[in-house]
């Protein structure tokens, strides 16, 4: 079994590497704070390079990949920190119109069975799509009343308290609600891989970089152990993100809903630990808002309900033993 990427996966992540360090530097990803995290002509960019159709055939206009593929892609975004509904405005390309160009925003989220929904980027959205035990529903984000949460957990991540959501127009069957909530996690993952990935490099650079006592503090014991586990847990977390973007092209090589949980758990833990120690790294800097660390922290966290908690998908894999 070959685990090396192929020449057009590189390609692939080289290509999208490039255009993020480009379009989406650090400068840029903090200027987005006082917009909520979306600006619609970036947003459309990140669509021209096909972020958003990579799984729509080529008979309907989108690039013809599949998950694999997929799940580099996300991962690039999640390292350079892209804010938005990137996940659900995915998992909508081939379900609403306008979705796939970048013309349309769209949210993705669980039907309340008791209590309220938590709606993010909801000031920003054209639809948002509610699953629940009847398939996919389509809503209007207009018709959809929420509070603004006064100070979210990361301020790219906007939130809504909603307490109740509208019917909405079914427009899938119960089947394609399981498959988005499974394809929502792994892509989820993805982002959470890559949001590992940056919190390890930057930690890393600031340990080369960073003098005390007249050497790098990267020569000290401790800190090379903090980086050590990071680039161990990015590894492990990396090997069950890109198996389960395998098994859902292929459900041959394994049951892809049970590798989509094995990846969510992995990678909430491994970003939300890489997240902590690059925060450790930087020392009591690390906590400032000038330093990115805690960007990642917060990103991660962000996300870590997203698709089922880790206790939802450990549930899910408890039952099959």
């Amino acid at each position: 079994m070959d685990f090396e990427l192929s020449d057009d996966q590189v390609a692939l992540v080289d290509g999208m590497r490039s255009l993020l360090e480009g379009r989406f530097g650090i400068e840029v990803i903090r200027g987005l704070e006082a917009t909520g995290g979306i600006d619609r002509a970036l947003w459309r960019e990140l669509a021209e390079t096909g972020v958003f159709s990579l799984v729509v055939p080529e008979a309907d206009g989108g690039v013809g990949l599949g998950y694999g593929d997929a799940v580099l892609v996300f991962e690039e975004l999640g390292r350079a920190l892209v804010p938005g509904p990137l996940v659900g405005t995915f998992l909508a390309a081939s379900l609403v119109e306008g979705a796939a160009s970048g013309d349309a925003l769209v949210g993705v989220v669980e039907r309340p069975g008791d209590g309220a929904a938590f709606v993010e980027y909801l000031a920003d959205l054209d639809v948002v799509l509610v699953l629940d035990d009847a398939g996919v529903h389509r809503i209007d984000a207009s018709a959809i009343e929420g509070t603004k949460l006064h100070k979210p957990l990361d301020a790219w991540t906007p939130a809504w308290r909603v307490t109740e959501l509208p019917a909405g127009e079914l427009v899938a069957g119960p089947d394609a609600a399981a498959t988005l909530r499974r394809n929502g996690a792994v892509l989820t993952a993805a982002l959470q891989l890559g949001l590992a990935e940056g919190a390890t490099d930057l930690a890393v650079t600031y340990a080369k970089e960073r003098q005390q006592f007249g050497k790098p503090i990267g020569a000290f014991q401790a800190i090379k152990h903090l980086c050590a586990d990071m680039i161990g847990r990015v590894e492990v977390c990396r090997a069950a993100v890109y198996m389960a973007g395998v098994c859902i092209d292929d459900p041959e090589v394994g049951d892809p809903t049970r590798a989509a949980s094995s990846a969510r758990i992995i990678a909430n833990q491994g970003s939300s630990d890489c997240g902590r120690d690059c925060v450790q790294v930087h020392g009591g800097m690390g906590y400032t808002w000038e330093v990115d660390a805690h960007l990642y922290l917060k990103r991660a966290w962000a996300l870590s309900s997203a698709f089922g908690s880790s206790d939802d998908h450990a549930e899910y894999l408890a039952a099959l033993v």
